[in-house]
């Protein structure tokens, strides 16, 4: 194990931070301008700004101990409706999912069958690019039915973690992952694996096909690329200012659970996709 406590996100924006004991001390410069789910953060991003994403960082944790040995990991409400976290903590909550891979920031990639525990991790971190042991986090993800692929490193390796899923005897699995070579490995590995696309701002043209064919969900975020491959095959989407796609029978079925199960007002509506909102990333890349 190292004694290194290092943590690098990929924040709002794709903007580079890295938190060291606790401390932001690196923020990048972000990919976009202007993010409308980022401005609606609990530390809202209104500008996207180096200065105002080291806030938003700094905020996270104050308020749930991100990177820090005070980490929450559990959580119930939904942040948005349809989030991957959403999604994900909603099928397993219905039944439709047995677990869900995810990764966590002090713990790397782990197996989640626990409704709340998927939505306190997944809901609150997106674009983990590197992330260190941190042994009180590992506890409380154990405590809570989670299970670690390597306590030791804290590894991110989502393929593995589909591996481990199947090994605790899991067989209706999710996973999360924004590496496309990743996501078409574990859909030639574990075919029957459904694959959830997300933080793919930036993503490049090739990558965004290779995501389309292998996903059964994709988060657009703020990718243009994702945008034009979903209008070649997607068959749902769920949002419109930074749409999630269904891009398989097995995603379709897990966003219109959501839809049953929530008290939210939705309206569906036939078009021909992507539909835009008025309000979406700015600019798209």
């Amino acid at each position: 194990m190292s004694d290194r406590d290092e943590h690098i996100i990929e924040a709002a924006g794709r903007c580079r931070v890295v938190v060291q004991n606790g401390r932001v001390v690196e923020v990048g410069t972000p990919q976009i301008q202007d993010c409308p789910l980022a401005r609606r953060f609990a530390c809202p991003v209104t500008e996207m700004t180096p200065e105002a994403i080291r806030e938003n960082i700094e905020g996270r944790i104050r308020s749930f101990g991100m990177c820090t040995p005070e980490r929450e990991v559990l959580a119930g409400p939904d942040f948005v409706i349809f989030g991957a976290s959403e999604l994900l903590s909603s099928a397993v909550r219905r039944g439709d999912l047995d677990a869900a891979v995810i990764a966590s920031d002090g713990a790397g990639t782990l197996v989640a069958a626990n409704p709340a525990l998927i939505q306190g991790i997944g809901g609150r971190m997106s674009g983990l690019v590197k992330t260190s042991p941190i042994p009180g986090v590992i506890a409380r993800i154990e405590e809570n039915g989670g299970a670690v692929l390597d306590p030791e490193t804290a590894a991110i390796d989502q393929a593995a973690g589909v591996a481990l899923a199947r090994s605790l005897g899991h067989r209706r699995i999710a996973v999360t992952t924004a590496v496309a070579a990743e996501a078409a490995a574990i859909r030639e590995r574990f075919p029957e694996t459904v694959i959830v696309a997300v933080h793919t701002t930036g993503i490049s043209r090739e990558d965004a096909a290779v995501m389309a064919g292998a996903a059964d969900l994709l988060t657009a975020c703020a990718s243009q690329h994702i945008r034009d491959e979903a209008a070649k095959a997607a068959l749902l989407q769920a949002g419109t200012s930074i749409p999630v796609f269904a891009m398989t029978r097995a995603g379709k079925a897990i966003i219109l659970g959501k839809v049953a199960e929530t008290d939210q007002l939705v309206v569906v509506h036939g078009a021909r996709l992507p539909v835009s909102g008025s309000r979406s990333p700015s600019p798209l890349c």
